[in-house]
């Protein structure tokens, strides 16, 4: 059987806890796409977050959620690897492992901007950089439509100018989506068109997510 790795020459990575999966969130990797010519992007929802100061919702809601989102996307793959992986999950070691199973592809790491802003607290920072090339949305993008996927990490801790000059900005339109809007509203059992996917909002419904217990 042929290995269909080589003939990914651009792959995207772009991780976050999902908590949901929104519509900024789609348009990103979109966006990422057609402006670095990716050839596939592996999406990966977080697994245990060093950095949360919450606790995620069950994985398992969170990984079929993000592949409903994604799911009109031919060239996404929705990987699991960080859930599956003990321990806490850092994105020094996905990009490891991409780096091996795709030897011959080129790797841009993709983030929102309040991640971007919080790069200075990732661990191994430096060898992240070394791997992949780091691109981020522009920074019109609202940034409480990132906090959740950066965890509130600090945002005002400096980058250092050779890391942040190498940083490719994504243009991208102002989304002002917010994961923890979505569950407040979710909550209260409101509407959450224009949000997230159809798919995903019948999926919050049916299985009654973010209601109070």
């Amino acid at each position: 059987m042929p290995n269909t790795h080589v003939a990914v020459q651009r792959l995207g990575i772009f991780g976050g806890a999902f908590d949901p999966p929104h519509l900024a969130h789609v348009a990103l990797v979109e966006a990422a796409v057609a402006q670095l010519q990716l050839d596939q992007v592996c999406v990966l929802p977080t697994g245990q977050a060093w950095h949360k100061p919450r606790n995620l919702s069950d994985a398992a809601h969170r990984l079929a959620m993000t592949r409903l989102a994604f799911a009109h996307l031919s060239n996404v793959l929705v990987d699991e690897r960080e859930i599956l992986r003990s321990g806490p999950s850092y994105t020094v070691d996905t990009l490891h492992e991409l780096q091996k199973e795709y030897p011959m592809a080129q790797l841009y790491l993709l983030l929102g901007d309040d991640q971007r802003r919080s790069l200075s607290s990732w661990r191994q920072i430096d060898e992240i950089e070394r791997i992949a090339i780091i691109c981020a949305a522009g920074r019109d993008m609202a940034v409480r439509a990132w906090n959740e996927e950066s965890g509130d990490a600090p945002t005002n801790l400096s980058l250092s100018n050779t890391l942040q000059a190498r940083i490719r900005s994504l243009d991208m339109p102002l989304m002002p989506h917010s994961a923890t809007d979505i569950r407040v509203l979710s909550a209260t059992e409101q509407a959450l068109t224009g949000l997230v996917t159809p798919a995903v909002e019948r999926y919050i419904h049916e299985h009654h997510l973010y209601r109070p217990h």
